[in-house]
């Protein structure tokens, strides 16, 4: 955490408004794209419940990586929604959507690029657990290894491995994506309409370990 958001963290703990709203403008866009990729359609309303637990518990904050306290309590409101529902997480991302991502993809580094858009929220879950929540974690968030490992109850060399282990994956998803569309021109047969065909679904969300 940097020096600059641990004051804004101590000024919301004393009841800044202002530095309140500024901490979550900071974190929300990324918490809401973690969440989906663990709940689904219902993100918004965990990270609302999220957010209500973090602004009471913020006053007991004993400082360390605010982010990373904030992600591992929306986690844990995530993984009770799931277990209140009783269903595995899923994208309802089609299948078509994906020919909007880059089409030049061949490494992990251009991969991590492409994080931000929902599209590759859906590559995300394809994805086995460890690694996509490493890599959302990593990559969507900006936690540090240590700071994911935390929230994941694991060693940062163990997240390390697996978000490294996620891109890659997904430099090798978006390499077949663009071969699929290459061949499709080739045969002139047009791509299915967009919004058309199955969703994506993510895997099984594990808790994190004892």
């Amino acid at each position: 955490m940097t020096a600059d958001l641990s004051k804004v963290v101590s000024d919301a703990q004393a009841g800044d408004e202002e530095a309140f709203r500024f901490l979550y403008r900071s974190l929300q866009p990324g918490l809401l794209r973690y969440l989906t990729a663990l709940v689904g359609a219902d993100a918004e309303d965990v990270a609302s419940e999220a957010w209500l637990q973090i602004s009471r518990d913020l006053p007991g904050f004993s400082g360390g990586e605010f982010r990373a306290w904030a992600v591992t309590i929306a986690r844990n409101r995530a993984m009770d929604h799931l277990r209140r529902m009783r269903r595995r997480p899923s994208l309802p991302v089609p299948v078509q959507a994906l020919a909007e991502l880059a089409s030049d993809a061949d490494t992990a580094e251009r991969a991590s690029e492409t994080i931000g858009t929902e599209t590759a929220l859906a590559l995300i879950a394809t994805l086995p657990p460890r690694e996509a929540e490493a890599v959302l974690l990593r990559a969507v968030i900006g936690l540090d290894a240590g700071s994911a490992g935390r929230v994941l109850g694991r060693r940062a060399g163990a997240v390390r491995t697996a978000a490294h282990r996620g891109l890659r994956r997904l430099a090798v998803l978006l390499e077949r994506q663009t071969l699929t569309e290459a061949s499709v021109g080739v045969e002139g047969v047009p791509p299915p309409r967009a919004g058309g065909g199955p969703a994506l679904r993510a895997s099984h969300v594990e808790p994190a370990d004892g």
